[in-house]
């Protein structure tokens, strides 16, 4: 059955629950990554942004919010009006929500490569090898110097080793990765490398449809 992604936010009314502890660790690293951002403007993107919690939010607050340019792209409409209408509470004119798929490479055309790539609750709903062509494409979709935010839980399989493994291969430097311990699975990595050309018309991955982990999305 296809898990209902608007009424999966639901689970943010527990500020107790894992879901909630990861957006909180996501949002500490987003912020620290706009501390340590070079001055001038900035610009961000966020694959399957649901409601756009990772975010806006940080944006809204940080003294450098004003100079992200951002785009959230989200499949659910449900989530993008929400998102729109945190956007517009916030007053940041620079962040448009756009209604599509997150997997298609032309959702990101004009703003990548970006300093931030947020690529949150994507790793533990795709195949281990869409996993993997991902994180080649963050490569594109990165700047140098640039920031990826991922998640993905520690339960078995727990693939996150592998994923940072990757992410090294493509040039990227560990920021933060979390423990097994911590219960939910929040990895920070830089691009040290030059970004590659963004193909067109690619899709990068696809949601198989069953999640590994609540957590996960």
């Amino acid at each position: 059955m296809t898990r209902d992604w608007y009424a999966w936010h639901d689970q943010y009314t527990d500020p107790a629950s894992p879901l909630s502890r990861r957006l909180a660790a996501v949002r500490t690293h987003v912020g620290a990554a706009l501390d340590a951002a070079r001055p001038g403007p900035l610009r961000a993107v966020s694959l399957c942004a649901g409601q756009g919690r990772d975010l806006i939010p940080v944006l809204a607050t940080h003294p450098r919010g004003g100079d992200v340019t951002a785009r959230l792209v989200e499949l659910d409409p449900r989530n993008v009006e929400v998102a729109r209408a945190a956007v517009a509470r916030a007053g940041l004119s620079g962040v448009e929500v756009v209604p599509g798929d997150a997997a298609r490479t032309d959702a990101y055309a004009g703003l990548v490569p970006a300093d931030l790539v947020l690529v949150c609750g994507v790793f533990g709903n795709i195949t281990e090898a869409d996993i993997r062509a991902t994180v080649g494409h963050c490569a594109s979709l990165c700047a140098t110097d640039g920031t990826v935010f991922w998640t993905r839980h520690r339960g078995a399989p727990d693939l996150v080793p592998a994923i940072c493994d990757w992410f090294a291969e493509e040039g990227f430097a560990p920021v933060a990765v979390s423990s097994p311990a911590d219960g939910v699975g929040v990895g920070v990595h830089r691009f040290l490398g030059t970004p590659r050309p963004l193909p067109s018309g690619v899709t990068m991955f696809e949601f198989t449809g069953r999640p590994t982990d609540e957590v996960d999305r």
